[in-house]
């Protein structure tokens, strides 16, 4: 369940959908949400963004949190990452490792990476306008033999390793972070350790040490005025 603001009346959302038949296969479905199948094997889908729109709209205005939608319910590891302006500056990204129903999972890491990380300062109403969100949904994991087993822009990676202090410690890296940064499968590694909280001396060694997981991500990504236009189309 979305997470919202303690001692604040409860108000029904301004922008409730009508709902209108909407075509699926060889049948129609009256539903707020488009129902969603999966296509070619793909779980993410467009209308996962626009719900994690609706719950951030319905929490920063202390709105009754939105229906459940009508996309699939099955439980994978997710994270949601919000954006702003037009070079899309990250503003928040948390998610789970840990396999979540979709409807709870997305209700709650909408709201957490949007208010919750450490990294910034919370996302406010005066930004709902300008922001971006994009749904990623992890899945395909597979234990790396050593530090370089894993392709740059097609797998992400989870490294767990122990710091100079002896403590164990985790962290991790969508598909798209190493693509974005220009990074080799190195500056990637070392970049992981830093965000780790590894503070020593990074050395071939500690590399190989590196216990790593990569996966695969299904992202969907949706700017605020596709979301806009969305809400639009279906009052129509």
């Amino acid at each position: 369940m979305a997470v919202v603001c303690r001692g604040a009346k409860k108000q029904k959302i301004s922008h409730e959908r009508q709902q209108s038949p909407i075509r699926n296969g060889d049948y129609y479905i009256s539903t707020p949400y488009p129902t969603t199948i999966y296509r070619n094997g793909m779980v993410a889908c467009v209308d996962m963004c626009f719900f994690c729109f609706d719950v951030l709209y319905c929490h920063l205005n202390h709105f009754e949190p939105p229906k459940s939608p009508n996309f699939p319910n099955d439980s994978f590891p997710l994270f949601v990452t919000w954006k702003i302006g037009k070079d899309r500056r990250l503003r928040g990204c948390i998610g789970t490792f840990s396999a979540m129903n979709l409807h709870s999972g997305l209700r709650e890491y909408a709201v957490t990476s949007a208010l919750k990380d450490s990294r910034f300062s919370p996302i406010t109403r005066e930004e709902f306008n300008k922001l971006h969100v994009s749904v990623s949904i992890l899945r395909y994991f597979e234990e790396g033999e050593n530090y370089l087993d894993w392709e740059i822009g097609v797998h992400g990676i989870r490294i767990e390793f122990t710091t100079e202090k002896g403590s164990k410690r985790t962290a991790t890296y969508l598909p798209e972070v190493a693509l974005e940064q220009g990074w080799n499968h190195v500056q990637t590694i070392d970049s992981l350790l830093r965000k780790g909280c590894y503070k020593g001396v990074i050395t071939n060694e500690v590399r190989h040490s590196i216990r790593l997981t990569r996966y695969r991500s299904e992202k969907i990504a949706v700017s605020y005025h596709e979301y806009k236009e969305y809400l639009r189309g279906q009052r129509c």
